[in-house]
């Protein structure tokens, strides 16, 4: 064969196949089936299935949790688990944080030194995808009342003082109590790669090793499930068998909503330049936007700014520090004042909550009625009685 018919041969054979190939494309997107109207679409990430939710699909399923209305194929997702607790930190080495705009549920306290911790509660928001938690670190003794309410999985890495530990006050004790107590403990110390791992390359500066732990939702509600612990435990009996759910409503209409701008604390004075807390309300959007030390707080994995529907700011007495790790104690099972900002408008409340397993409840203290929040992400905030509330 000669050059030149070499290269018509060549020719031909390419337009054969590219005409080929079309075909089949056209004939595959004519004759496959298409999705049904209303479903969610679904893509692999790893071993977990995912859900793209389509806007256009209903919003008619409340959280149990926070009253934020979901898709029924997103409530056919969390009715098979139980709630996730988990400690991420708040060492300004450490923001920005990841996950917490996911949570239904965020618990602010200080863990010691002035320095705030967050728990946030996840369940509902995380059922459509799986969600990068960090830093994860460790349990506190007054973080156990609030992971009862909802007999959820414990997330944390270590934590303050086993049974037999000399150094650490009895009272302040947290892994110790997650035994006794019977929670579902998820110690990282007992999860390998790739559920819980160090990542040293999360922000765009070095931090030390205790700010490097990401914990992955969809892996460690996968590891709950071979320890028996899905929506309902080992003996078969559901997390929300004694749950009392707070009480939801829809948000107010925007003439009815508040003037109260903003509000403004820090748990511990001379501790505002770093960890003092700013929420500016939205009256528009009907949203409390954080700022965290005079900046700003983001979630790294969306990098919006976190917000709330309701922040509920509860006022504990501090004990402490009890031991020579500055460990402290606060009184947040009993009862003491609050107040719960939503809807642009600030009501002083009572705070009760009867016993350690008990739900923390919010009563308004002029109706003496337990107090609606508001459907969305709430905030609770605990601060040391006498704390400084500037709104």
């Amino acid at each position: 064969m000669n050059k030149q018919k070499l290269i018509i041969t060549s020719v031909i054979g390419l337009a054969l196949y590219l005409i080929a190939t079309g075909l089949s494309f056209a004939g595959f997107s004519y004759f496959r089936k298409p999705a049904a109207t209303g479903a969610t679409s679904t893509q692999k990430n790893g071993s977990q299935e995912h859900f793209v939710i389509d806007p256009s699909i209903p919003r008619t399923e409340p959280c149990p949790i926070n009253g934020k209305l979901y898709t029924k194929q997103e409530k056919d997702i969390w009715v098979t688990r139980r709630p996730l607790a988990v400690m991420i930190e708040n060492h300004e080495d450490s923001r920005p944080q990841s996950g917490l705009s996911k949570a239904d549920v965020i618990y602010e306290a200080v863990a010691e030194g002035g320095i705030t911790r967050f728990m946030g509660v996840f369940y509902c928001g995380i059922a459509a995808e799986s969600v990068n938690l960090a830093p994860v670190r460790s349990a506190r003794e007054h973080y156990l009342g609030w992971v009862l309410e909802y007999d959820a999985l414990y997330n944390h890495v270590g934590g303050a003082g086993l049974c037999n530990d000399p150094t650490v006050d009895d009272r302040a004790k947290a892994l110790c109590h997650i035994q006794t107590l019977k929670i579902k403990d998820m110690d990282q110390f007992g999860i390998s790669f790739p559920t819980c791992y160090r990542n040293y390359d999360r922000l765009d500066h070095p931090v030390a090793t205790e700010h490097t732990m990401v914990c992955v939702t969809d892996k460690l509600i996968a590891l709950a499930k071979t320890r028996g612990w899905t929506n309902v435990d080992a003996a078969g009996v559901s997390w929300d068998k004694a749950f009392q759910p707070w009480k939801f409503k829809d948000d107010a209409k925007e003439n009815d909503r508040g003037a109260v701008a903003s509000i403004s604390f820090a748990a511990w004075k001379g501790y505002e330049a770093s960890y003092g807390v700013r929420w500016d309300y939205d009256k528009t959007a009907n949203i409390y936007k954080r700022s965290n030390g005079g900046v700003p707080h983001l979630d790294l994995e969306t990098k919006a700014q976190l917000s709330a529907k309701a922040v509920a700011i509860l006022f504990a007495k501090e004990t402490g520090p009890v031991d020579e790790h500055m460990h402290l104690l606060y009184a947040n099972t009993g009862s003491g004042e609050a107040i719960v900002f939503q809807d642009g408008k600030a009501t002083k409340a009572i705070w009760k909550k009867e016993t350690k397993t008990a739900r923390t409840k919010f009563i308004d203290a002029t109706t003496n009625k337990e107090i609606e929040f508001t459907r969305g992400q709430i905030w609770i905030e605990m601060l040391p009685t006498g704390t400084t509330v500037s709104y």
